[in-house]
């Protein structure tokens, strides 16, 4: 009877221990992943727009996971285990892809560009703390990129500068998006 309750109680262990080591592994993987995007926003090697697409791949991925984990009490099936294996693989080349190619954020030295990059920083600095998922950064760089082409297409059509009209609604939609970065990190 002892030896019945103590292979059972074994047996429950390892299958526990099994789900927590591939829990783990693909939290892991996908916090490692977060901490690159973070890096490259930081630094400046993904851009607003590039930093959306790659969060909402991975918010994406996220859901899968959650959604297969929901209809198999929990865990993971070796396929699905397979299958997430192979996206995270995919994004993971997007991630290096967006960072090593041409495309860099360019905030110049004034009062729009510092304060894009100061927001930049703090969404960074969310992804990395994990105060903000995927999804809640996908929808703040979409923002972000947003403001940005707005700026791009005032200034081309400016001669490079922006107006004072332009400032200050550039500062307005800024201040709507620190908003949105305080609440999405609180």
């Amino acid at each position: 009877m002892k030896r019945t309750i103590l292979f059972a109680t074994a047996a429950a262990m390892l299958v526990a221990g099994a789900a927590l080591a591939q829990t783990s592994e693909v939290n892991q993987r996908r916090e490692n992943q977060q901490d690159r995007i973070a890096q490259g926003v930081q630094s400046g090697s993904l851009t607003a727009g590039e930093t959306a697409n790659l969060e909402k791949k991975e918010a994406a991925v996220n859901q899968e996971v959650r959604a297969d984990r929901s209809l198999n009490g929990g865990h993971l099936t070796n396929q699905e285990k397979s299958v997430v294996n192979g996206q995270q693989n995919n994004l993971s080349k997007q991630i290096y892809n967006d960072k090593h190619n041409a495309n860099t954020a360019h905030y110049g030295n004034n009062v729009v560009g510092q304060r894009r990059e100061n927001q930049q920083d703090r969404i960074a600095q969310g992804i990395a703390s994990g105060k903000l998922n995927a999804g809640q950064t996908a929808r703040l760089e979409k923002g972000e990129a947003g403001i940005n082409h707005e700026v791009a297409a005032d200034r081309a059509a400016n001669g490079g500068k922006l107006t004072g009209a332009q400032k200050t609604q550039i500062n307005q939609q800024q201040n709507k998006m620190s908003g949105k970065i305080y609440q999405a990190k609180h």
